[in-house]
């Protein structure tokens, strides 16, 4: 082992060579500079080896904490939902009950995966294990594929919660009535408050079925008279599509000209989901979010549309999706066939 020796300056310097390959520190303490060298020791001759005993070693000085930092530091600045992804992963490392953080790659298994993920459903919601264990699952195989910390990811052997029942919440014209109210909306009152732009992007919602970051980005740039430009980076899809306004649609959107120079609505997503809230709680109401627009808009739209450019419209890229937000009712089916034939039980003969 390399012995670290103390500089000039009052720091640590340390020099290591493993096979020929060298490699050197600097610290602001001695302990600092021998943990480091065990560390890079470690690791040069884990690349040396190279393989599963590679990975192996590389293992045995890190942790699985370690392999979440480097994550959040490397990968994770890379998603358009990276702020949620930092709150998460910091979550997880330091408040979740049973988590294995400090137990070394090396011995790492999935039992240790399975105590936390029944400690956690103890406490959260199916949806939230899942993508909890989703993200950790993804760092691991991170860690396995790029940096060669492990030679297999143990999280294959986690059997994932079932899938909780997607949301089925219609947010009915009453509730929408009186939202409006409560944020200040009028037909024809300007956009001066933060409250009524907030009413406008829930109506833009309603009307057109984007999520609250489409419509957040949205630039005055990207909008025509009859539909809108959702480009790659803003879509949770990662394409571009467009959106297409109807009269009432594209009103809405000019009822802001001048509230934001660049944006048509001039909120950020979290302004725009606290504020909701918070006037959801003023008005009375509770049991619906903003997203529950996005479904209105589809089961409403579902009813004139075809089920293909309902995909377009909505960015599916199946149609086995529109089922998910299309939710009529018997009677509603009814009510389309009577007219569509007229009352008659029978088909029409040619």
């Amino acid at each position: 082992m390399a012995t670290p020796k103390k500089t000039a300056a009052g720091t640590w310097r340390i020099q290591i060579e493993v096979r020929g390959q060298r490699d050197a520190g600097t610290f602001d303490t001695r302990r600092e500079a021998v943990e480091w060298a065990a560390t890079r020791t470690a690791e040069l001759k884990a690349l040396a080896v190279g393989g599963k005993v590679g990975a192996k070693m590389l293992g045995q000085s890190r942790t699985l904490n370690d392999a979440l930092k480097k994550y959040k530091e490397e990968v994770s600045p890379g998603k358009r939902g990276w702020r949620w992804e930092f709150v998460r992963i910091d979550a997880i490392t330091t408040k979740h009950a049973a988590w294995p953080g400090k137990r070394l790659l090396v011995d790492l298994d999935a039992q240790d995966l399975i105590g936390w993920r029944d400690a956690r459903l103890k406490e959260v919601a199916r949806s939230t294990v899942l993508r909890d264990m989703t993200l950790v699952g993804h760092a691991l195989e991170t860690a396995r594929r790029e940096w060669g910390w492990l030679s297999e990811n143990p999280m294959r052997d986690v059997t994932k919660p079932a899938e909780p029942d997607h949301r089925e919440r219609i947010i009915s014209g009453p509730e929408i009535r009186a939202m409006l109210r409560e944020l200040g909306w009028g037909r024809r009152k300007p956009v001066r408050s933060v409250a009524q732009a907030v009413a406008h992007c829930f109506i833009a919602a309603l009307q057109t079925g984007m999520r609250a970051g489409e419509l957040t980005g949205l630039a005055w740039g990207d909008v025509r008279s009859d539909y809108c430009t959702l480009h790659a980076g803003r879509t949770k899809t990662g394409k571009a599509r467009q959106v297409p306004l109807t009269a009432a649609a594209l009103r809405n959107l000019e009822a802001l000209r001048g509230w934001d120079g660049d944006l048509v609505f001039g909120l950020k997503s979290q302004t725009l989901d606290a504020m909701f809230r918070k006037y959801r709680a003023r008005a009375g109401m509770e049991g619906f979010t903003f997203h529950d627009a996005r479904h209105t808009a589809a089961t409403r739209m579902a009813q004139v549309l075809h089920v293909l450019d309902l995909c377009k419209v909505f960015g599916w890229e199946s149609t086995a999706r529109a089922l998910t937000y299309y939710n009529p009712t018997g009677s509603d089916i009814a009510a389309r066939l009577n007219a569509a034939r007229g009352g008659s039980a029978v088909p029409p003969t040619r």
